[in-house]
């Protein structure tokens, strides 16, 4: 008989069934599988979900995003045209009232003399009539006295002069007003004003990047619209339960550290262009919102020769005769990031100035050049474990940045180097930079940093 199979009292051959699923249906280690599949339908129905919910809110931030900026768009562009009408009402009623002034002051030069002329005029009438009345009067009278008045009348008249009359000017000589009304100004206007304002979509610059720093963010922002040529950058920021924003760079870089930021702290930047030649700038980018969690770096108060800032970030080398290192306050530094030093003023120089890191602080060393210490002297000397390298970097100076970035290298246990770790080191100063493995005796996950001066008036900032 095949397998699986036995004979039937009636010689038919009828398939046998196993005892455990005779009468669940199914053993237990598919029940298992059918369970445990089950429950990874469930999770990735309930992930999926969840995904499904996180698209839907970030729909809803895309709606709202859209439609508040509409409304806001909505509203400064009615007030902007709302105070456009009443710029260009006040202007139009001041140059309608200097015009009408004008008028006055014509009419009234040019009527003065018509003015005068009538007056000369009605009094010839007024003369004229006196002298008609009493003419006709001697005529009618009595032949008796008639001689005497009648020779008085004619010297009276011939005294007055009457074939003497007064000069009218022509209408072709008096003024004549009238108003010129350039009709070119309103297409002018019309085209400045059909011209005037556009609608964007988005911002032509947008924030690409925040990156935390010990006590910074680094800022980085690209353009997004191709047809905009900038020529100025424009960041602000704020913490996020602050009011307003505030300037914080302007200039033509397309990233900017922002320093003295509270470690843990919500903070929102955004930033704005100015087109080439053009005065105003262009909207805002939508606000991106970063914090840093690193501890800020900060220098160690109290050493006699330093005079350090509120913030501990600034050292600055002072009259004070006591010379040493100056140590940070911790460790902060950490493989992986960047360590700057930028120089605010400079003092005269020494061969044993130091700028640079080190695995642990040592006191009774007047320079970082010195075993288990990397530095840069001011003038540009390299220095590993106080060994001068062939390679040197520039001089430093007012302004100079001196950047560390180190990261680490794992030696094989039958290295022949005698360490078990190693750092490459970075160093780039004017632009340029060297670098070289630093070989330590066992692995160290954070370095303190520090300087040293000889002579006063270098002030150095670390971030």
């Amino acid at each position: 008989l095949a397998s699986g199979c036995e004979a039937s009292p009636d010689g038919c051959c009828q398939q046998r069934v196993p005892a455990a699923r005779a009468g669940s249906g199914m053993d237990p280690e598919g029940e298992a599988l059918l369970l445990q599949e089950a429950r990874e339908s469930v999770e990735a129905a309930r992930s999926y979900r969840r995904e499904l919910q996180q698209r839907l809110r970030g729909l809803q931030q895309a709606r709202k995003q859209i439609r508040e900026s509409a409304a806001l768009t909505r509203d400064v562009l009615e007030q902007h045209f709302n105070d456009l009408k009443g710029t260009l009402r006040k202007l139009l009623d001041e140059r309608l009232v200097l015009l009408l002034q004008e008028v006055d002051a014509i009419e009234q030069e040019s009527i003065k003399p018509l003015d005068e002329c009538q007056k000369l005029i009605e009094h010839g009438v007024s003369t004229a009539d006196d002298l008609l009345q009493e003419g006709e009067s001697v005529i009618h009278e009595v032949m008796g006295e008639q001689n005497e008045k009648l020779c008085n009348f004619t010297k009276k008249a011939l005294h007055i002069q009457l074939d003497s009359l007064p000069e009218v000017p022509a209408l072709v000589d008096v003024p004549c007003l009238s108003a010129q009304l350039d009709d070119c100004l309103l297409t002018i206007v019309k085209n400045q004003i059909f011209n005037h304002g556009t609608v964007a979509s988005r911002p032509p610059v947008q924030i690409e990047e925040l990156t935390e720093k010990p006590g910074g963010i680094l800022v980085r922002w690209c353009k997004v619209d191709d047809d905009f040529i900038p020529q100025d950058y424009r960041l602000q920021y704020r913490k996020s339960t602050a009011n307003h924003f505030e300037d914080v760079y302007v200039g033509s870089e397309m990233e900017f550290i922002v320093l003295h930021i509270d470690p843990n702290v919500d903070y929102q930047f955004r930033v704005c262009a100015r087109g080439d030649g053009r005065q105003e700038w262009s909207p805002w980018s939508i606000p991106q919102t970063g914090r840093s969690t690193l501890v800020p770096h900060e220098w160690t108060a109290g050493l006699e020769g330093y005079s350090l800032s509120s913030r501990r970030n600034i050292a600055l080398r002072n009259d004070s005769q006591s010379c040493g290192v100056l140590y940070s306050k911790a460790p902060t530094y950490f493989c992986g990031q960047t360590l700057t030093f930028r120089i605010e003023t400079v003092g005269q120089p020494d061969k044993r100035d130091s700028i640079g890191v080190c695995l642990e602080q040592q006191n009774g060393y007047d320079s970082l050049q010195r075993d288990k210490a990397v530095c840069i002297s001011t003038n540009g000397a390299v220095f590993v474990n106080g060994k001068e390298m062939t390679n040197q970097l520039p001089a430093v100076t007012c302004g100079s940045t001196v950047t560390f970035d180190m990261e680490v290298v794992h030696l094989g246990p039958n290295n022949n180097e005698g360490g078990n770790t190693k750092l490459r080191v970075t160093i780039s100063s004017n632009n340029r930079e060297v670098v070289f493995d630093w070989v330590l005796d066992h692995s160290c996950g954070s370095l303190y940093f520090g300087c040293s001066f000889s002579y006063p008036g270098w002030k150095v900032l670390v971030f």
